[in-house]
């Protein structure tokens, strides 16, 4: 399967959760900024890329396959996503981007040769399930145009894991470094006009270094020592997290499905690492 030691497969499941947790932040940071939705996609790629450089400048870009279509892949969900939020509801938005899990681990079976046992494809239904049932109030089948750009986005995302677990033995920021300049590129000509005032300024530069540069950083050592469904399922926490942290400083309250769903979603992910771990123990 291509999994490292249990210790660094451990290591690799806690630098998911952190992962999680950072992009857990981007509803509440978004929030704060005054500033086009493009806008603010391309302000934070920028600043993520300049964070990345750090360690790209380190590395050689191969510009091989896998490398540009993760890019291509990254660069897609991000600017689907945020379109997507802007067309139809956030939680229809954050629901279907995190249908991934399932493309993830029908793809991994066809590009990575990493099966899926069944009880992983049942931690795959709870965490959807669980999903559903958090974001159940607020769920709607309207604007069937900004779900299917989610649907899309979620297709992306699928893709551009996959393609960074293709790189496990290269070097699967430069995908995302890549992915970054892209997303910044298209997001330019919304970023002229308004400008976001000091507050807005310090939400961005966090949304970009932290949020996003330093996640994937860690995403992208994490993804080479765990399989490509792990690299989606543990991180599915994050959108559950996203509204526990827009309660406690912002006091919206969740619906009366969430803590049930949450649950569910963390218990699923939790699970799904578990079984892993416990597979690579038996080797």
């Amino acid at each position: 399967m291509g999994i490292d030691s249990k210790s660094e497969h451990g290591r690799a499941v806690v630098l998911l959760c952190v992962t999680a947790v950072l992009w857990s932040f981007g509803g509440i940071l978004i929030k704060v900024i005054s500033w086009h939705p493009m806008a603010i996609a391309g302000g934070r790629s920028i600043l993520a890329a300049m964070a990345m450089l750090l360690v790209v400048r380190r590395h050689h870009l191969s510009f091989s396959f896998d490398q540009i279509g993760g890019a291509l892949c990254y660069g897609i969900n991000v600017i689907l996503f945020v379109v997507a939020t802007k067309t139809t509801t956030a939680a229809n938005a954050i629901f279907l981007q995190y249908t991934a899990p399932v493309y993830v681990a029908i793809l991994g079976i066809y590009f990575l040769k990493e099966k899926v046992t069944p009880l992983e494809w049942l931690t795959v239904v709870a965490a959807i399930f669980g999903m559903a049932l958090f974001f159940f109030d607020r769920l709607t089948f309207a604007n069937y145009g900004g779900n299917g750009l989610a649907i899309l986005a979620g297709v992306a995302f699928a893709g551009m894991i996959i393609f960074m677990r293709r790189q496990k033995n290269e070097f699967p920021l430069g995908s995302i470094f890549l992915g970054n300049i892209l997303a910044a590129i298209v997001c330019v000509p919304f970023m002229f006009g308004q400008v976001p005032d000091k507050v807005g300024w310090s939400a961005l530069a966090a949304l970009g270094i932290l949020q996003l540069g330093l996640s994937y950083i860690l995403y992208s050592i994490a993804i080479k020592r765990v399989t490509a469904l792990e690299g989606i399922m543990v991180p599915v926490i994050e959108p559950v997290l996203n509204p526990v942290w827009v309660f406690l400083f912002f006091g919206e309250q969740p619906g009366r499905w969430a803590v049930p769903g949450g649950i569910i979603v963390i218990v699923a992910a939790v699970a799904c690492a578990w079984l892993r771990m416990s597979q690579s123990r038996d080797k």
